[in-house]
């Protein structure tokens, strides 16, 4: 094991909280010297810093290994053309460093790898008898953020794992995704990481289901829901809601009637014109939906989930309609759109279904329509749950309890990809009677960086890093309280050397600074124990154990310091 010394390495601890730095994890990995910034999303690790990733990429190594995924490494660059040829480039194009080399080949810089692995196994995976298997790569990926942020959280270059299985069928591609979805439990556990596991939406990656892996926070970028009740959880795009009855704000026996509303276009501003809740106006916005136009109907005082209009309307492209073909659909203005008599396809939240006398847009600038009772008077309407969902709204699994909204960081991904890129790009294989097939896939994503600046964020206190002893750069800090007495010198380098032998990773602190100075930045780095050595603690025959995480401060006797404190550190193991 490393016996370090601090003179020996570079830990450029910072007093003062880095500007640039917003959120807690992002100020401790500068302020504790485990990174700098080299430019916006782009940084190095300094030594501590790349010690911890270290350990945090060999619990991933162990734990794919253990669950029977082979490791490879494939090119960061990658040809354009396979992008293409999946269909994935115009999609993705945009997050993409691109560039062109001296043959005049379009390439890329590789965001993940699903085309090049599907092409490695459409070349080397031919029989039923070479599946299952399942690659794995720790890497560099690349990802030209419009807004790099929070660190290593958004950062334009980061180090991923990806693996990628393949399978004979839907049946034994289960199975894969579960001893995935295994690992991934084991491996943040591992690395001291709490986390929720909720449902997601495949977004670009295609498929038919995925998890993420989320570390609850409240810097968490990713929104989502967890019932208050049973075990529901989903990331804000892929959230269900319990269905319940439209409301019926009237008896439903008034026809519809047009009311002037001059200038009021808002939902706010039409709500407050007529003395109505939001929540009885029915909203109406216009959508291409692979270049046809179509409306799309939720409460006034509720947002379309745009990933789950996509999905009801098998929609390859969607986007909201520009003012021009607004007008040119509804005749009317932006602010003015209704169902009643509106010439498209109408697709309606399932709140609205059973709702009557609401009020809408009359497709008429300046007018809106009272004593809308939607399935009468907007025929053909089809209904699907279109919205986002938000805390109180009832859980759609247990129907008793109801949602609660938190933020997270998504520190891991699974996914059931079937068999949309092994269809594209070959990846077939021959079964027992000389039939082909294409192969079932599933992919399986951890951020390490991101895993790495997670566990920070959310083990830390006001003093600075609370390392878990599975991840952090040194398992134990020893320090001499005062360097000019020999005595704290030699017994500090003594059980140094004692614990390290023992397995332990070791810093020593030799500094000639101020105790204070030490203990600070002993604090800052966070290493799970510290020892000092004093001449006031020998005088009582004892060095002083403090333990990171609780402040729990030791006296061990210094005959048997060492031995005692290597078996703490088992135990802690």
């Amino acid at each position: 094991m490393t016996l370090a010394r601090w003179t020996r390495q570079l830990i450029p601890t910072l007093r003062e909280v880095p500007q640039e730095a917003e959120i807690p994890s992002h100020q401790l990995m500068l302020r504790a010297g485990l990174i700098r910034k080299l430019s916006g999303g782009l940084y190095t690790f300094l030594p501590l810093g790349l010690r911890s990733l270290r350990k945090v990429e060999a619990i991933i190594r162990e734990e794919m290994d253990r669950a029977g995924a082979l490791e490879i490494l494939m090119p960061a660059l990658q040809p354009q053309e396979i992008w293409e040829e999946s269909g994935r480039f115009e999609v993705l194009k945009h997050v993409m460093f691109k560039m062109n080399d001296r043959q005049n080949r379009a390439m890329v810089l590789g965001p993940t790898h699903e085309e090049v692995v599907t092409g490695l196994a459409a070349n080397e995976i031919h029989s039923y008898r070479q599946l299952p298997c399942n690659f794995y790569q720790i890497q560099t990926k690349f990802r030209d953020e419009i807004r790099p942020r929070f660190g290593l959280m958004r950062a334009k270059e980061f180090i991923m794992k990806d693996a990628y299985s393949f399978d004979v069928s839907w049946e034994a591609a289960d199975g894969s995704y579960q001893a995935m979805y295994d690992a991934y439990v084991r491996i943040f556990e591992r690395c001291g990481l709490r986390t929720k596991i909720v449902e997601a939406d495949t977004g670009a990656m295609g498929g038919s289901s995925s998890h993420e892996f989320m570390v609850l926070a409240s810097a968490g970028e990713d929104g989502l829901v967890e019932c208050s009740h049973c075990s529901y959880a989903a990331n804000l795009e892929r959230a269900e809601l319990r269905a319940v009855a439209g409301v019926a704000w009237g008896d439903g026996e008034a026809l519809p009637e047009k009311v002037a509303t001059p200038d009021q276009r808002t939902i706010e501003e039409v709500a407050a014109f007529l003395k109505v809740p939001a929540a009885r106006l029915i909203k109406t916005l216009v959508y291409l939906a692979d270049g046809k136009p179509v409306a799309a109907l939720v409460p006034g005082d509720r947002e379309v989930n745009e990933i789950k209009l996509k999905k009801a309307l098998g929609a390859t492209e969607l986007s909201l309609a520009d003012d021009g073909v607004i007008e040119s659909v509804t005749g009317a203005p932006v602010g003015f759109a209704g169902p009643v008599g509106l010439k498209l396809p109408l697709i309606a939240d399932r709140l609205l279904e059973g709702s009557s006398d609401a009020v809408s847009g009359a497709n008429e600038a300046g007018m809106h329509v009272r004593h809308v009772t939607l399935g009468r008077d907007a025929p053909g309407v089809s209904y699907a749950d279109l919205i986002v969902a938000r805390e109180g709204d009832g859980c759609p699994r247990c129907g008793e309890g109801s949602l609660v909204e938190k933020r997270g960081i998504e520190v891991g991904h699974v996914f059931k990809l079937g068999t949309k890129y092994s269809e594209t790009l070959g990846a077939k294989y021959l079964d027992d009677g000389g039939k082909q097939h294409p192969a079932v896939m599933g992919c399986y994503g951890i951020g390490v960086t991101r895993t790495l600046q997670s566990v920070i964020e959310q083990s830390h206190d006001g003093n600075g890093i609370i390392w878990p002893l599975s991840i952090a750069p040194y398992a134990v800090e020893v320090m001499a309280v005062n360097e000019t007495h020999e005595e704290s010198v030699r017994l500090a380098n003594e059980l140094a050397e004692k614990i390290s032998a023992a397995g332990f990773d070791v810093l020593v602190d030799d500094r000639d600074e101020r105790p204070g100075v030490k203990f600070k930045d002993a604090d800052l780095i966070g290493l799970p124990v510290r020892v000092s050595v004093g001449e006031r603690s020998l005088a009582k025959g004892e060095v002083e154990v403090k333990v990171r995480a609780t402040g729990e401060t030791l006296g061990l006797p210094v005959a048997t310091a060492a031995e005692e404190l290597i078996e703490k550190l088992r135990g802690w193991m």
